[in-house]
């Protein structure tokens, strides 16, 4: 395997390689590269967020975020389409991404829950046909971070700007890296194919509502980083429901741990450090081969910015109770939805 190679691997993927080489050589080299790798795509990862804050405002980091998970996805990633046409999906997805987030939160909770809804359901259209490839996690996770983070103003058409650019970006490097996929399908077709009847178009449905309604509560109830619930149960809404229950408790569980070494953190390192506590997190999630490890890294970055704004030990509190929350609620929602469409199929049954 050459160097570039071993730079592609994901981090179970270099972990697993270095496992099983028994060659001592071989084995420091896979760890140097492996090693090398991390740091590499966090320093890549801060220049772009960098370069983004700097052109756009230090409130638009974000879309330097955004779009920087977008080129890592559809680089290897596809639709399940035609690639011109994935290009028409790639304009839909970012349309999305600059009006929605803005246009919910000019709005009360009742009517941005179905500005939510309506994004949200075609951000899972027009992203995530190839259930495999789990486009929908970045995408869905860009709109909830802009969102969450919003601006007006000024700093909103730099925003729009930011993000147009990063389409053309996103658009150049599929074209390229997709050009030669053999699919005949094309991007009317993700919309011809949507069936109540399939289990994907199911799963559409059950997150869009399940994220929607989960921000709604958090909304209604006056608390803060409502986006915080909606990540935790996109993360948690899984197409099979089985494996739900499961990464709802790493979800729950690990935010806790990764809380506490953030506050550990936060409590030892003198105050000046507290900017680099995020790229720490980043780091940790870098060399995580796990969900739950990498779960917990990433509160780092997200409690950082929230402890200048509520405060330590209230941005904790939030943290863990906007994920718990979250799980918890996605794995009821889920049995109950799942509970509901039997009921209907079998009322059709008795019916016809």
């Amino acid at each position: 395997m050459t160097f570039y190679q071993e730079l592609q691997l994901s981090s179970t993927g270099s972990k697993q390689l270095i496992k099983n080489t028994t060659d001592k050589k071989e084995k420091r080299r896979h760890i140097l590269i492996y090693n090398f790798k991390v740091y590499l795509v966090m320093v890549f990862c801060v220049a772009v967020v960098t370069l983004y804050s700097k052109l756009t405002g230090s409130e638009n980091s974000v879309v330097g975020v955004t779009v920087l998970l977008a080129v890592l996805v559809l680089r290897q990633a596809d639709f399940g389409i035609k690639t011109t046409h994935g290009l028409l999906s790639i304009a839909g997805i970012f349309g999305i991404l600059i009006a929605g987030p803005r246009l919910s939160n000019m709005l009360s909770p009742i009517p941005a829950f179905f500005v939510n809804v309506f994004c949200i359901m075609l951000l899972m259209i027009l992203g995530c046909h190839n259930v495999v490839m789990y486009n929908h996690s970045t995408f869905v996770l860009g709109y909830l971070l802009l969102q969450g983070y919003d601006v007006s103003g000024h700093a909103y058409l730099l925003r729009v700007e930011g993000l147009l650019a990063g389409m053309v970006i996103c658009m150049a490097i599929f074209y390229k890296n997709q050009k030669n996929r053999p699919y005949r399908r094309t991007f009317l077709d993700l919309f011809r194919e949507f069936d109540l009847s399939s289990a994907r178009n199911r799963w559409y449905i059950k997150l869009t509502f399940i994220v929607s309604s989960a921000m709604l509560v958090m909304s209604l109830l006056g608390l803060p980083r409502a986006m915080w619930a909606g990540i935790a149960c996109m993360s948690v809404c899984l197409p099979f429901t089985d494996d739900c229950m499961g990464r709802a408790e790493k979800r729950g569980l690990f935010n806790i741990v990764g809380s506490l070494i953030f506050v550990a953190l936060y409590l030892v390192l003198p105050e000046s450090m507290y900017p680099y506590i995020g790229m720490i997190g980043g780091i940790g999630v870098g060399y995580s081969a796990g969900y739950a490890w990498q779960t917990a890294f990433n509160t780092f970055g997200a409690l950082s910015i929230a402890a200048g704004l509520f405060g330590l030990q209230n941005a904790v509190i939030l943290r863990i109770g906007a994920n718990i929350f979250g799980s918890v609620y996605t794995v009821i929602c889920n049995k109950s939805l799942d509970r509901l469409a039997q009921v209907v199929e079998q009322r059709k049954k008795v019916t016809a």
